[in-house]
């Protein structure tokens, strides 16, 4: 979970990030720094890349009545409980990152709870923030070559290093790519989507699934959080079977890295921790939901659709689609969707591809 601040940072690096799309020349001159030399050739030929079989992913299925089946709402401000519309006070909520879930609304009040009513002044509703991404399923032969999803809308360059090129065609956040050819300027990655068409690898999450199951991983099945690319990947065995977009810790409330297994299952569960006035969060009814350390889970997140970026308290959050996913694939092993107090669950992974540059 995260901050309120958290949300407008996510928005201000998108509009940082799409202001910077500054429309080249179709020459494509770059006077950066470091910048590839335009008369060099970089990468694959678009026939060579032709000649590349790309898989024909399956994709997890869009279920709108799963991802509305509550009536979710963001708490402005401190807020009371009432035992009826105008009713007498029975708790109040710190100001804080704070979100409810709806039943009904009567002359100006919201029933939160069974007999909990709230002035709509401090509700306003966030169905539509709900992310609507999902992952995908990997081929059991392997990847010929690395997908890789987009986190900014963007105009790719011509040339690794150039500027974005608007006759290269606007291509859309989590649009799935592939990279064919990787350059290094100035220190950062440049990776290759298509002919003549090159991105920065702070726009992408790669997956690449690992090569090797690690050394404490105990279980069948297991689930590797990579921190670095922000995504996740579903193993059974040394078999990549799925892997999505996740938001995990920031750097002052991180996701620690390690070998867990998932103790504690919840098909539903309430989520609350901070303090007043600095990192107070109430979260209501978190779905999917599956701890694997401490109070760290994984699970669905409807207050955002800003996956692909680290923005939370240490949970490790996936879209609503995703998390439901998982949790079925993992609930498969026990008798019941709700887990005793203790369970043994797959092991989940947690380890970064890089270091971050701050």
């Amino acid at each position: 979970m995260r901050h309120r601040i958290i949300g407008v940072l996510l928005v201000f690096t998108l509009m940082v990030a799409s202001a910077s799309i500054v429309m080249a020349d179709e020459n494509n001159e770059d006077t950066e720094t470091g910048a590839a030399d335009t008369e060099a050739e970089y990468g694959m030929s678009a026939a060579e890349i032709a000649a590349i079989e790309i898989p024909d992913y399956e994709q997890l299925t869009i279920d709108t009545e799963l991802l509305n089946d509550r009536w979710y709402m963001e708490v402005t401000g401190e807020m009371t409980v009432h035992d009826a519309p105008n009713g007498n006070i029975i708790r109040s909520l710190d100001a804080g990152f704070n979100f409810m879930t709806a039943l009904r609304r009567q002359d100006g009040w919201i029933e939160i709870n069974r007999d909990e009513w709230v002035n709509e002044a401090n509700l306003t509703s966030t169905n539509y923030i709900v992310s609507q991404f999902t992952g995908i399923f990997l081929p059991e032969d392997g990847l010929e070559v690395t997908p890789a999803w987009l986190l900014v809308n963007l105009y790719p360059s011509k040339i690794p290093g150039g500027n974005p090129v608007e006759s290269n065609g606007l291509l859309y956040r989590y649009t799935l790519v592939h990279i064919y050819d990787t350059v290094t300027i100035d220190g950062w990655r440049w990776y290759q989507i298509g002919a003549d068409k090159w991105v920065q690898q702070t726009n992408v999450s790669k997956i690449v699934p690992l090569e090797d199951i690690p050394e404490d991983v105990e279980t069948e099945k297991w689930v590797g959080v990579d921190l670095y690319e922000q995504n996740v990947i579903v193993y059974e065995g040394d078999q990549a079977v799925f892997a999505t977009l996740t938001s995990t810790g920031l750097p002052r409330w991180p996701t620690f890295e390690g070998t867990f297994n998932i103790y504690y299952r919840r098909v539903r569960d309430d989520m609350s921790w901070g303090t007043p006035g600095d990192d107070f969060y109430y979260l209501e009814e978190v779905p999917w939901t599956m701890y694997f350390d401490q109070g760290r889970a994984l699970h669905g997140a409807y207050w955002h659709d800003g996956l692909g970026y680290r923005r939370s308290h240490g949970c490790v959050n996936l879209s609503i689609t995703d998390a439901h996913w998982l949790y079925n694939w993992v609930a498969e092993d026990f008798d019941k969707l709700n887990s005793p107090d203790v369970e043994e669950g797959p092991a989940v992974y947690v380890y970064s591809t890089d270091d971050y540059i701050e």
